[in-house]
């Protein structure tokens, strides 16, 4: 991860990645390696947390292109872009506010994770990448996504993981008029059907997998890597892993 000869680039080296599944160049122009570290065969460039959550899931369902996977907010890259291709049995959802919920919307059925319209035990597998920090009450999309997984199922996510907290910290709250309260300054990320962008609510800290076992009857782990040779090298690229 040394100094490059490539113009532009401030690190690349050789690897597999757990995507695509091919011998490939990690590439990054940009030190954080989190948003910038791509894989170069990718379609699109996966990035680390994305290669991150497809190893875990190859590792705990291999056989997951026949299972039923539902993934919220998925983009047009990495994982996504592999389920959409190779999985039969994937369902893409995304929350358009004004769109009645299960209604399909320019080709996609929309679903808010906290109120989800899909039938008890509909799922094998669940998946986020980086949802989970944007939604107002998470304690209720964990009871949504339990209900809607099957006995052995398992929801398997991604989301910043803030070294420096020993507890979760609320950013933003919601009341019953839909106005929102800021508890710090206003952060947003970047939103695939939004270009203003989407509230960050939560910055979540060391006592996630508590939150999220007090919430729900979940079996909780949370996976921590730093593998070179698959291309994960980043902050914040935890996999969350819940066991139903």
């Amino acid at each position: 991860m040394g100094p490059t000869d490539k113009p532009g680039l401030v690190a690349h080296w050789r690897g597999f990645c757990p995507i695509c599944a091919k011998v490939t160049n990690f590439e990054a122009r940009q030190t954080w390696f989190r948003d910038h570290l791509v894989c170069t065969s990718c379609p699109g460039g996966s990035i680390p947390r994305e290669r991150a959550l497809m190893h875990v899931l190859r590792e705990i369902a291999p056989n997951w292109p026949n299972l039923r996977i539902h993934e919220s907010s998925p983009i047009a890259r990495g994982p996504s872009v592999l389920f959409a291709r190779d999985c039969p049995g994937y369902v893409p959802t995304q929350y358009f506010p004004n769109i009645a919920l299960g209604a399909v919307f320019k080709g996609i059925r929309c679903e808010n994770l906290e109120r989800q319209t899909f039938a008890d035990r509909s799922f094998d597998v669940v998946v986020t990448q980086d949802v989970m920090e944007h939604i107002f009450d998470p304690a209720r999309a964990y009871q949504e996504i339990w209900r809607t997984l099957q006995p052995g199922g398992v929801y398997i996510h991604t989301t910043p993981i803030y070294k420096e907290l020993i507890t979760t910290e609320m950013r933003a709250s919601c009341n019953e008029d839909g106005s929102i309260n800021y508890h710090f300054e206003p952060e947003y990320h970047g939103n695939p059907v939004d270009d203003k962008g989407t509230l960050v609510t939560y910055h979540y800290g060391y006592d996630l997998a508590d939150l999220i076992a007090k919430w729900t009857p979940f079996d909780v782990e949370i996976r921590r890597f730093n593998r070179r040779g698959l291309g994960i090298v980043a902050e914040m690229t935890e996999v969350i892993v819940c066991y139903k």
